[in-house]
């Protein structure tokens, strides 16, 4: 299972470089194409593993400007 993440940034937010040092930080990896990042669970997990995830990114970003979307396939 993968999680895609696409991160949309405020111009009076932090940095792009600061961003992406942290997302890369939580073994997110930074893709070109139709996603800005990938995170790969290398098994199927549970809707209340993929919440905590997502709340551990949200936190991470928290008062950053930044805007996610997150899409998981199988």
């Amino acid at each position: 299972m993968e999680t895609y993440i696409d991160v949309l940034l405020n111009a009076d937010g932090e940095k792009a470089s600061k961003v992406f040092k942290k997302l890369t930080d939580m073994d997110l990896k930074y893709h070109i194409g139709e996603h800005d990042f990938i995170y790969d669970w290398k098994k199927l997990v549970t809707i209340e593993e993929e919440l905590q995830f997502i709340d551990n990114i949200q936190q991470k970003l928290k008062s950053s400007g930044v805007i996610l979307k997150f899409t998981s396939k199988r």
